[in-house]
Formats: structure tokens, C-alpha cells, sequence
């Protein structure tokens, strides 16, 4: 459990974060520092760095100190622009953890096997690339990518350099999911060639305020990073940054990158890229933040043939906040949340698998899914065959289901994705929007 911190000495702390005055000499150590694919040191522990470690990021270094009292990791880093989060996940790491607030600073040391990003979505891509560059391994929080050109350099980069990337859609190694899925791959329900999601709108910005000086300790350019440069408004950080297409891209990016990756899996439709897609949505009335409050969009796909739809609120036929409905030529199947949080429904949970029925993928090394899901990404690092259970493919993927229904809505038509091509069909200014610049030198 994360505990409360004592404040120390800040002119202390940021020395001991080696974030004296001076500029920053970087360069990308060599590809394939660590030598073989799966090579976790002498010790038989992954070295490991958090980058990004406020709200979620701090979950994954409670987890990793959890690893590290089995035997199994050692936290050596932890980096954030935000002093303060810097200095808690110090108090929680123990004295041996080093500070860092530019993460470029922890991809220089060879002795460093892996990194958990749990940054800002606009940040994943970047330092998910330059990691691989230096042969690390990585765990990087969903949505992989905030456009579709970022989510092909991730994939490029983790076969290039011979590294797992594993993405945080947790569901997939979460008891709740596993159980629905061998349900409905096994025909609970009979052929599914519907299934739909519900959920909660994206909030209003209803009280706009100026913009403003960062506070202290933040820093702001460094938070910043890719995006290009504005002034600090408490509306963009913290975590309101989810309400902005630019860099958030709202509850479809964010829950959906769960929801989506989830009925891919049960679906068995990892390798259906291909797929057309159309958006509606009521953009905000006033405010900063430009998601639209409610959102409805349709996915097709072919060879078999389904569809995918998102609500925004959409039907809830679940009891919680949001889920999804399986729909069968046999009746249907709720699967509520993503699978993670949530248990299945009871049929599936008491699901006989039937006679040569397909049994699905399952790591149940931990009861905690988090926890989980990070066994899965190590064995995948030490078992040398670097594809965990949510490889960045599979991540980039569901992302990209994400970012195209963002652009759908964005432009107000129907897109027709190929999936091979990597392109929208017929439609050149959709595909001039498959990427965005980037401000440098937080470039890929």
C-alpha cells in the first residue's frame, strides 16, 4: 500500500534527482545494450524504472515493490515533471531508488532492463520508442497510441530492437474476461454477430478558468512534451488532459482501449484490421475541453462478419458504469466493466467447456489482475518469445479502433479502414490526419 509521505528538503531532493541547472546531453545508447532477447542480469531480476508515476503509475510501483519483496525485480528509478509525485514514489521506493525528472536520463543507463510509462496518453509513443532504441523492455499504459502513425513506430520499434511491450489493458489476464471469453468462443450464446457498449458521457467543462502559471514543482514544457507548446490551465493537467481530442481523446480512447481490446479477444478478431466506421456526436457547448459529451459510433467488420457498436451513453443493459453485450443468435451475454474489476456473469463464470471445445490463453499467478498482468509481461521477457498476453500489436490495434472513431466524428463521414494498408481508403485528407507534428525534441 502506498503510503503518505513527509516532505524533504526540495533543494535536497532535486539534487539527489540530478536536476541541477544545466542542459541535458542525450543521446540514444546503442540498440541491444542488454545482449539476447530475455536477458534479465546476472541476478536473474529485472532492473526496473517507472516513468510517469501519478494515479495509475503509483499502482504499477505498488505492485513492483510487491515484485521486488518476492525476488523477483528491483526498482532502480523512478521519473515525473511533477516534484511533488517524484518525491512520493521516492518516500515509497526505499533509499536506494534513484529520481529522475527527464526520462531520457534513465534510458542512458545500460543497467536498467525494463520501464513502466504511465504517463500522459500523448507521451506513450515516444518514450515507448525511444525505450526499444535502447533495449528495454516495456510496460506502457492504454491507450497504446493517440494516433495510428505513433502505434505502427511502437510495433516497428519493439521488433527492431528485440523487446516485449506489453500495453496495461489488463482484461486480458483478469479472471472476468477469461471467463467470457471461452464462454462465448464456445457458442454460449450461440453465433455473435452483435456486439455493443455502453457508456458513461465525457464530462463538461462548465467552469472555465484562465489560463495561468504552472504550479510549483511542475514542469510544464516537460509535460508538454510532443504536443505543441500553450500555457498552462489547470483544465489540461492534472489528468483533465482525457477531455482533449489532441491528447486524451475521451472515454472511447481511454475505457475503450479496455472495452475494445477485451471483445477483440473474445471475439478471436485480433487479425480482423480491417473494418469501416462511422461516427455521431454532440460536441460541448462551452468550456475548454472539446470531446464530445455524448458519442455514438458503428464499427463493420468482414470475413466473419460483425459489428461493434459504441454508446456514449449508449443501452445499458448491465447494472455498473459502463459494459458490453455480447450478442448471439442464442440470446446474449453482459460482460460488465472490461472483465477486470468486474467478475463475469454467472453463466459464463459456470460455463462447462464442452467436448473438444477451444480453451483460451490464462495467467492466474496472482489474484490481483495488475499484478497478473505484469507476471505475463515478465515471462514473456524471460521466456525469450517477447509476446505477452497484450502485445503492442494487439495494443495498437484496439487503439487504432479508438483513434479512427475519433476521426470519424472529426470529419463527419464514414471511413473505410485497410487494415493491410495501414491507410483509410480513398480519403486523403483523412489520411494526412493518421498522424500530427510533433514538437521537438520529443519526436519520434
Amino acid at each position: 500500500m502506498i503510503k503518505q509521505i513527509n516532505k524533504i528538503s526540495r533543494r535536497r531532493f532535486l539534487k539527489a534527482a540530478g536536476l541541477a541547472a544545466g542542459g541535458l546531453h542525450f543521446s540514444l545508447a546503442p540498440s541491444g545494450v542488454l545482449g539476447a532477447p530475455g536477458r534479465v542480469g546476472a541476478s536473474n531480476r529485472l532492473v526496473i524504472a517507472h516513468i510517469g508515476v501519478g494515479g495509475m503509475g503509483m499502482t504499477h510501483l505498488a505492485n513492483m515493490i510487491r515484485f521486488q519483496k518476492e525476488d523477483k525485480v528491483r526498482v532502480a528509478a523512478v521519473c515525473d515533471v511533477d516534484d511533488n509525485r517524484l518525491e512520493a514514489a521516492v518516500e515509497n521506493s526505499g533509499p536506494n531508488v534513484m529520481p529522475y525528472r527527464d526520462y531520457r536520463y534513465i534510458l542512458e543507463r545500460k543497467d536498467i532492463d525494463a520501464v513502466v510509462i504511465a504517463t500522459p496518453d500523448h507521451w506513450h509513443a515516444v518514450q515507448t520508442v525511444h525505450s526499444c532504441q535502447t533495449g528495454k523492455h516495456v510496460y506502457v499504459e492504454k491507450p497504446a497510441s493517440v494516433t495510428v502513425r505513433e502505434g505502427q513506430a511502437m510495433v516497428a520499434a519493439a521488433r527492431e530492437n528485440k523487446v516485449a511491450v506489453q500495453v496495461g489493458a489488463q482484461a486480458r489476464t483478469a479472471k472476468g474476461a477469461w471467463h467470457t471469453c471461452r464462454a462465448i468462443r464456445n457458442g454460449i450464446v450461440g453465433k455473435v454477430k452483435r456486439v455493443s457498449c455502453w457508456h458513461y458521457a465525457n464530462p463538461l467543462d462548465s467552469k472555465p478558468v484562465p489560463d495561468s502559471p504552472p504550479p510549483e514543482g511542475l514542469d510544464w514544457d516537460l509535460w508538454l512534451g510532443p504536443l505543441p507548446w500553450r500555457p498552462y490551465n489547470i483544465r489540461y493537467q492534472p489528468a483533465h488532459f482525457r477531455w482533449l481530442l489532441e491528447s486524451g481523446g475521451g472515454q472511447i480512447r481511454d475505457r475503450g482501449a479496455h472495452q475494445f481490446s477485451t471483445i477483440l479477444w473474445c471475439m478471436n478478431a485480433d487479425h480482423q484490421t480491417s473494418f469501416s466506421v462511422e461516427a455521431k456526436g454532440r460536441p460541448p457547448a462551452r468550456g475548454l475541453w472539446d470531446c464530445p459529451v455524448d458519442m455514438e459510433v458503428v464499427y463493420q467488420f468482414k470475413n466473419p462478419d460483425w459489428t461493434l457498436e459504441w454508446g456514449q451513453p449508449g443501452n445499458k443493459v448491465g447494472q455498473t458504469e459502463f459494459g458490453n453485450v455480447f450478442w448471439g443468435d442464442n440470446g446474449h451475454l453482459v460482460l460488465e466493466w472490461e472483465g477486470g474489476y468486474r467478475p463475469a456473469n454467472p453463466e459464463a463464470v459456470n460455463f462447462k467447456l464442452p467436448l473438444g471445445g477451444e480453451e483460451v490463453y490464462r495467467t492466474d499467478e496472482y489474484e490481483d489482475f495488475n499484478m497478473n498482468h505484469k507476471a505475463d509481461w515478465f515471462k514473456s521477457i524471460r521466456e525469450g518469445h517477447l509476446r505477452p498476453a497484450v502485445d503492442i500489436e494487439i495494443g495498437h490495434r484496439t487503439a487504432s479502433l479508438c483513434n479512427l472513431g475519433n476521426l470519424a466524428y472529426i470529419l463527419g463521414r464514414k471511413l473505410v479502414w485497410d487494415g493491410e494498408k495501414q491507410e483509410v481508403v480513398g480519403d486523403s485528407q483523412a489520411n494526412r490526419l493518421l498522424s500530427k507534428p510533433q514538437r521537438y525534441p520529443y519526436v519520434l
